[in-house]
């Protein structure tokens, strides 16, 4: 029966912990941009402009790979 407590203690420990991370995070906020998750999919980041993928970077990265 002692265990029942210890447990019962110990979960709403760690849920009181959730409950201020979430007010944390709303308060910080973490979920104020409600706009940009709904069009970052329209935007293209593949393309010769970008530095990450550039045949510089790719041919750097292939030379790492032994290929």
């Amino acid at each position: 029966m002692t265990a029942i407590f210890i447990l019962i203690g110990a979960s709403l420990i760690v849920a009181t912990g959730f409950l201020i991370a979430y007010f944390w995070a709303v308060k910080s906020g973490q979920y104020d941009d409600t706009y940009t998750p709904s069009v970052r999919i329209l935007f293209d980041d593949r393309g010769p402009d970008n530095e990450k993928n550039s045949f510089k970077h790719r041919s750097e990265g292939e030379k790492l790979n032994g290929a």
